[in-house]
């Protein structure tokens, strides 16, 4: 991940332009930092890594990198873009031969989308190679960086995840995997990593277990190989079984032995990533065991029960809305149809030399249905509201095909704080949940109603009895501001400069 620099300061509006919705940023939308996918002793392992990064291209799309272990050199490839953008020619797989290989896929949380930051992070040991992949943010990653420049390191990214890197090389113990423990006891954040070395693929979750990791196998026991990924989706385009998830605070070493389990930690009130289930993780994974699609849908029919509202349609907010609508329509009895349809052929807005034409970006990504909007009270569901920005134009654009009335339902809680713990958000200030009512965001987006699922109602959907404010389930700080895990570079105020080099790839 990328260096955060965010603030946790109160919440404010856009002092400069007065706009709450911060013009000219675009970017209205929450993202995954990071997907991670390793294998061990299974054939053509490049090949099987890049067709698990492509199932979990949804975790990261600037960047993407595979490392792979012949048995006596490692191969590195990374680039800038999509994985099919890199991996689809097999001249590039041919390069990156072996049985053993760990890939990542990115998503930059500061701009520095350049080439040195794209993972996995490789570096020569004593003990041999080592690369690196890591999904989460570092709490302390300034805090260590400064300290580890003192002591004479030097970095050549600005990625947090190098500061791994550094605290193994400059740990006095003699084995890889104490190595990694030494470093992990001096870290804080919500992480979780894959890292391989010349006799070992490990894989390592956080001790509240925030950031999700899998573990997999390729073939029958005793011959087949191995498999570390972020989602269950992974595995299923790769042919592997699911065996289980990696614990909160355990490091599965995986070698020409077998499986093996340290616990280095002790054992920590666990605090998984609420958002995976509402937004992050794909709908066919399974995370925690709890399979994701139905718990999109049992969000929905909770948020029916709570927020009701007389309407003729049902109509998603595409794609993330889709299973919370079908929840939402099953419980209240009211039709879902296909309102908004999205064009899946569009990244980012391509064309923005003007306000008129930003305006009009969303019409690239989404389409009014007329026939099914024209004259309806229509209920949108959609995920989350952040800046609102997007918000605000699906509804005028409902409006515009003749909806009689717009009712805007929300899958989450208000986003009222900054996660700093690997979801890239913007700073609290830009997030509109965080300074304004429900009814004042309501008239700001257009909607005639607006409502969010209460934050006892996620919980009761996710099968909880509710959030207990002294031991939640859930890491839900984005709601709450309930930070599970310290935060040490929020109250450092030294210099953050990472570095003077301006890189143009």
């Amino acid at each position: 991940m990328a260096f955060n620099s965010r603030s946790i300061d109160a919440a404010s509006g856009d002092a400069s332009s007065g706009d709450p919705f911060g013009a000219g940023d675009s970017d209205d939308s929450l993202h995954e930092e990071c997907g991670v996918f390793g294998v061990w002793n299974v054939p053509d392992a490049s090949a099987v890594t890049a067709l698990g990064l492509h199932a979990l291209q949804h975790r990261g799309q600037e960047a993407t990198g595979i490392t792979s272990f012949d048995g006596a050199r490692f191969h590195s490839h990374r680039g800038m873009g999509l994985v099919g953008d890199n991996f689809s020619d097999a001249r590039v797989i041919e390069k990156l031969p072996g049985r053993i290989a760990l890939g990542h896929n990115r998503y930059a949380t500061t701009g520095d989308t350049i080439l040195r930051n794209v993972q996995p992070l490789y570096a020569d040991f004593e003990f041999g190679g080592f690369a690196v992949a890591h999904n989460g943010n570092l709490t302390n990653a300034h805090v260590l960086h400064r300290a580890l420049v003192r002591r004479g390191c030097l970095f050549q990214s600005t990625t947090d995840s190098e500061v791994f890197v550094h605290l193994i090389a400059i740990s006095l113990y003699s084995t890889v995997v104490d190595r990694l423990i030494d470093a992990l006891k001096q870290v804080v954040g919500a992480y979780s990593l894959v890292a391989l070395s010349n006799e070992a693929l490990m894989g390592v979750r956080d001790p509240l277990g925030v950031r999700p990791l899998i573990l997999g196998r390729i073939g029958s026991e005793g011959t087949g190989g191995w498999v570390l990924a972020s989602e269950t989706c992974a595995l299923d385009i790769v042919g592997a079984d699911f065996i289980r998830d990696v614990e909160p605070g355990e490091i599965v070493v995986i070698n020409d032995k077998g499986v093996h389990s340290v616990k280095p930690f002790n054992k920590q009130k666990e605090r998984f990533c609420v958002f995976e289930y509402i937004y992050f993780a794909r709908p066919d994974s399974v995370m925690e065991g709890m399979p994701v699609y139905d718990a999109r849908k049992r969000i929905g029919a909770e948020l029916s029960v709570e927020a009701d509202v007389p309407a003729d349609v049902i109509v998603p907010v595409p794609d993330s809305g889709v299973p919370a609508a079908m929840g939402y329509s099953i419980q209240s009895g009211i039709p879902f149809e296909l309102g908004i349809i999205r064009n899946h052929y569009v990244g980012r807005t391509f064309i923005e030399p003007t306000e008129h034409i930003r305006h009009l970006g969303v019409k690239l990504k989404h389409s009014a249905n007329r026939p099914v909007l024209e004259g309806k009270r229509v209920v949108l569901v959609d995920d989350s509201i952040v800046r609102g920005t997007t918000s605000k134009k699906i509804v005028e654009m409902v409006r515009a095909a003749g909806a009689k009335e717009v009712h805007m339902r929300i899958s989450s809680p208000p986003t009222t704080h900054s996660c700093f713990y690997g979801i890239d958000t913007p700073e609290r200030s830009k997030l509109l949940a965080s300074s304004h009512s429900v009814a004042e965001m309501a008239d700001l987006i257009g909607a005639d109603s607006l409502a969010f699922i209460s934050i006892d109602g996620l919980y009761r959907a996710l099968g909880k009895p509710g959030r207990d404010p002294d031991k939640p389930y859930y890491c839900d700080a984005c709601f709450t501001g309930d930070y599970p895990i310290p935060l040490p570079d929020q109250q450092d105020n030294a210099d953050r400069q990472l570095s003077l080099l301006v890189a143009n790839n």
